[in-house]
């Protein structure tokens, strides 16, 4: 009992240590200098965003519309820098716009009592159209230098993207761990109406996570256009499955009020090197959604029974 405990606390790190020992040892390129930083820094909008989309799943709600925030902010943040020449002010514009959206996301499912996803996925297209409105259907760019910094500056050789993402894993996992709003978030998770009864405001703490969600993903947005130096209107919905995929097979219950930031990460590595390993072994791409279908599958299902063996 205390191993089958042990496993589902620590078998997402385990898993993911001994894919990078076997992937090291047997995969040519994989245990190299230049693809640990490529894996780091290609993985920073990821972790900025599924941190707090940990936070989010744990208050027991969904946020599909996280690919549209990460989508439309950098085009706002572009406005402004192309406007003004201003990074700071672009940054705090985009990241503030993120916070505007997450707002009304929380103002939609907290107030309206609209189911969370449905919710989201509503304004998703809304958030989609807002961001082909701002840039004129164009694709657009950073009229200074300054701009691709945010993202490509380089400390101890490593991206300020990736410093970027270890801040706000590490200022996420304290929220969670270390404050009263995180053991709140637990609680409403996990039961709404105990919750309530013990005196929690559910519908500000899940307002809450909502907002500062909305403005992390604005924030990994940024970033990846500071690294792509462009920002272009889409309707893709890829990142927030990036995100949930990493959220979800991290051990993050689905029903609320179970889950934590560093398997989160872990997880999110996990797919990395999975996915640089299949790349590297020029695995067929078909193949590869296959399997990673499969782990998606696996995980939900291991949630759903240990859920049955809670009850």
């Amino acid at each position: 009992m205390k191993l089958l405990e042990l496993s589902k606390k620590y078998g997402i790190a385990v898993i993911t240590i001994s894919l990078f020992l076997i992937l090291s040892l047997t995969t040519e390129g994989f245990f190299t200098e230049r693809n640990i930083r490529n894996l780091l820094d290609q993985q920073s909008t990821i972790l900025i965003a599924a941190s707090f989309m940990t936070i989010v799943i744990i208050s027991g709600n969904f946020d599909i519309s996280i690919s549209a925030i990460f989508v439309v902010a950098p085009l706002f943040a572009l406005n402004i820098e192309n406007a003004t020449g201003n990074i700071l002010l672009s940054v705090l514009g985009g990241i503030g716009l993120g916070v505007i959206l997450g707002s009304f996301n929380a103002l939609v499912v907290t107030y309206f009592k609209v189911n969370s996803f449905i919710a989201t996925l509503a304004t998703s297209f809304m958030f989609f159209g807002f961001g082909y409105l701002i840039s004129d259907r164009s694709l657009m760019r950073p009229v200074t230098d300054s701009y691709q910094q945010i993202a490509r500056t380089k400390f101890f050789d490593i991206t300020s993207a990736t410093w970027i993402s270890l801040v706000v894993v590490i200022v996420a996992s304290i929220l969670l761990t270390r404050t009263r709003f995180g053991r709140n978030v637990f609680a409403t998770g996990g039961n709404q109406e105990a919750a309530r009864l013990a005196g929690i405001n559910v519908p500000q703490v899940q307002a809450i996570t909502f907002i500062l969600l909305g403005a992390a993903a604005a924030l990994a947005g940024i970033v990846n256009s500071s690294r792509s130096i462009s920002a272009q209107p889409s309707d893709d919905f890829s990142f927030v499955f990036a995100v949930l995929t990493a959220v979800i097979v991290g051990g993050t219950s689905i029903m609320g009020g179970k889950g934590a930031i560093w398997r989160t990460v872990a997880a999110a590595f996990f797919l990395a090197f999975m996915n640089n390993g299949f790349n590297l072994l020029q695995v067929d791409p078909l193949w590869q959604r296959i399997i990673l279908g499969l782990v998606i599958v696996i995980a939900v299902a291991l949630d759903s029974w240990s859920q049955r063996k809670n009850v």
